[in-house]
Parts: structure tokens; C-alpha cells; sequence
């Protein structure tokens, strides 16, 4: 039996380089270190979860992107996946679970239904979870195939690794969380 190796290599950030020196912005280098240890918390409850599953198997292998370590605990994890059905029921429970994440802290809403209430337009199915926290990136499909999951957490990673340090304390930011209600 072979054993299989792999290569994965890290581009270094934008900075100065020459022989035995290597030089960068801190924003950059604590940029790469988060885009490549995102902790994501799944909060699935229908067919979307079925597929996040697929994602974390073998043939497709979330963790080969920095995401090994899925966290069911809030004050753990920085990326919130919803995905499936948010009955508006449920829409203070996944409000709180959001606010007891420690900054900083991304979403993603996986599928129609987290995305927009889906097929479910009925007084009972939340019309998207933006409506309660802020989502960063949105993967359409009913349910989305483990690529998308997967193209959907890589527009994350674009994301963690583009973000100032300093974003988090801006006015703008904290003027959009009171637009949810969220302090």
C-alpha cells in the first residue's frame, strides 16, 4: 500500500524579501494565521447539515483547508455555519450563539433556506438569517453540493485574510451590529 503525501504549501503574505530575511505588515501575517485555522460551528437542521456532513468525509476533506477542528462550543469557534431551515423560533437562539462567539467572528449561510427561507415562504421560517446576525458569504443551492460548502468557506478564508485588525473596532462595524441589535 502507498502512502500518500501531500504538498500543501502557504503563500507567504506581500512584504520584502531577500536572501535570509523576509519582512511584512503585521496586519498580513496575522491575516495567514487566521485564514488557516478558521473553527467552524455548525449549526445544521435539515438537508444543508446532510451535506456539510459530505464536506468533513474523506472525499472531500474540509480540514485540508484549515477548518480540522470543527467546534461545538461558541466560545471556540470564529465561523458560524448556518444551514437548513431557521424557524423564527430559532432566531434568538442563533442571534445569542452568534454574540457568545469571540471576535472576530464570520458567517456563512449555506442553502436557499439559511439564505433566503427557501421554498418555505410561511409565517413560521425566518427569510434569511441576515435578518439577525451579519452573513459574510452566502452558498446558494437546495442543498448545495460539498463543493460549494467548500468554495463558500475559501471565500471566507479571502476574506479572514484580506481583514484589518482593526476593522473589528471601527465605527462602521459596531454601527452595523446595533443594526441588529447586537452590542
Amino acid at each position: 500500500m502507498q502512502s500518500v503525501k501531500y504538498n500543501i504549501e502557504v503563500d507567504p503574505p506581500e512584504g520584502y524579501s531577500s536572501p535570509g530575511l523576509f519582512a511584512t505588515t503585521f496586519d498580513k501575517v496575522v491575516g495567514l494565521a487566521r485564514k488557516n485555522s478558521i473553527w467552524p460551528l455548525p449549526f445544521a437542521t435539515s438537508c444543508c447539515g446532510i451535506e456539510f456532513m459530505a464536506t468533513m468525509g474523506a472525499h472531500y476533506d474540509l480540514g485540508r483547508f484549515g477548518a480540522e477542528r470543527l467546534s461545538f462550543s461558541p466560545r471556540q469557534a470564529d465561523l458560524l455555519m448556518v444551514m437548513g431551515t431557521i424557524a423564527k423560533k430559532m432566531a434568538p437562539v442563533v442571534q445569542q450563539v452568534y454574540v457568545q462567539m469571540a471576535e472576530p467572528r464570520w458567517v456563512i449561510a449555506v442553502g436557499a433556506c439559511a439564505s433566503s427561507g427557501g421554498i418555505f415562504d410561511t409565517y413560521s421560517v425566518l427569510q434569511g438569517i441576515d435578518r439577525i446576525v451579519p452573513v459574510d458569504v452566502y452558498v446558494p443551492g437546495c442543498p448545495p453540493r460539498p463543493e460549494q460548502i467548500i468554495d463558500g468557506f475559501m471565500k471566507v478564508q479571502e476574506l479572514v485574510g484580506k481583514e484589518s485588525i482593526r476593522r473589528r473596532y471601527s465605527k462602521e462595524y459596531i454601527d452595523l451590529l446595533e443594526s441588529y441589535g447586537i452590542r
